[in-house]
């Protein structure tokens, strides 16, 4: 049967280029219609015009499919609330929200200002917020959503030179979280992806023949299937190269020390088996940690 979009609507933000513009062209070669979205700036936020989005939005509609340019800045959400309004008017729903859009602003955290870190948490996360919020109303009264956050290895596990991007990508993956849990009784499953891709945002980061095998292409066949409707909910689905993993953010069975004078040493002498990984959970809701805590504590008191 394949993935079929035919019907849907999907937004995909920063779609003027690297991958945003393939998953603006797959989304679209399955069927789906898409409000392709582009500041239209360099990759560090400076500028903007809305022909890259309309280059993109040409090559979709010449090989048969519907598109729409959108210049808004992900940043300013009335912009945003009147794009996701021109998606409603022209085809009356919004099915699929792929929040792409960013910026780099890389220095090491000593030279970094914090002008820059601003700016990237305000494009990232803000950016991702405005979009989602715009649409979400929408996808509550249809039953049915889709929506992709944009994550990073930089977030999940730390790059040298990206504390602001960083933070951003990991705070994306805990909106993701919460957004899965709320959104699933109204049909709309939240996921992140963690693209690994040779992008402008990427030039000069890895040598040419890495970055060669890294083509963004390879990337969006993860966002279709985060974008269908068998998506799974929850998962934060890394992709690049061809290859795909899934990340996980875990608990371990930890120990139950109690509450005596002495346990700040005893804590640092069982931080070992604390961080021992056999028998962790990827707990559900943020709610496990404290079950597990209190079930320990109480089968120490004979509970």
């Amino acid at each position: 049967m394949g993935i079929d979009l035919k019907g849907r609507v999907a937004i995909v933000t920063g779609a003027g280029g690297g991958l945003g513009k393939q998953h603006a062209l797959l989304l679209a070669a399955r069927g789906a219609k898409v409000v392709v979205n582009d500041l239209g700036g360099d990759v560090h936020g400076v500028g903007g015009s809305v022909s890259a989005a309309q280059k993109v939005v040409d090559e979709i509609r010449a090989a048969g499919g519907e598109a729409m340019a959108n210049g808004a800045s992900v940043t300013d959400f009335e912009a945003v609330q009147q794009m996701v309004q021109q998606a409603m008017d022209a085809w009356g729903r919004v099915d699929i929200l792929v929040n792409n859009a960013g910026i780099l602003r890389d220095k090491s955290f000593a030279k970094m200002s914090l002008d820059d870190f601003r700016l990237v948490m305000d494009v990232h996360v803000m950016g991702a917020v405005h979009c989602t919020k715009a649409v979400w109303p929408i996808m509550q009264a249809q039953q049915y959503g889709r929506v992709v956050m944009t994550t990073s290895s930089s977030g999940l596990y730390g790059n040298f030179g990206q504390a602001n991007y960083g933070a951003a990508k990991m705070a994306l993956a805990g909106l993701m979280q919460t957004l899965s849990i709320e959104g699933e009784k109204y049909g709309i499953r939240v996921n992140c992806l963690a693209p690994t891709a040779a992008t402008r945002m990427t030039e000069g980061l890895m040598p040419q023949a890495v970055l060669d095998a890294l083509q963004p292409q390879a990337v969006s066949p993860a966002m279709l299937v985060l974008a269908s409707e068998d998506a799974p909910n929850r998962t934060i689905l890394c992709a690049g190269a061809g290859s795909f993993e899934a990340a996980h953010i875990t608990l371990t069975q930890g120990v139950h020390l109690g509450t005596g004078p002495e346990v700040p040493e005893q804590l640092a002498a069982a931080l070992a088996q604390v961080r021992e990984r056999s028998g962790e959970t990827v707990p559900m809701a943020g709610s496990e940690q404290g079950a597990l805590e209190v079930g320990k504590a109480m089968k120490a008191h004979g509970h």
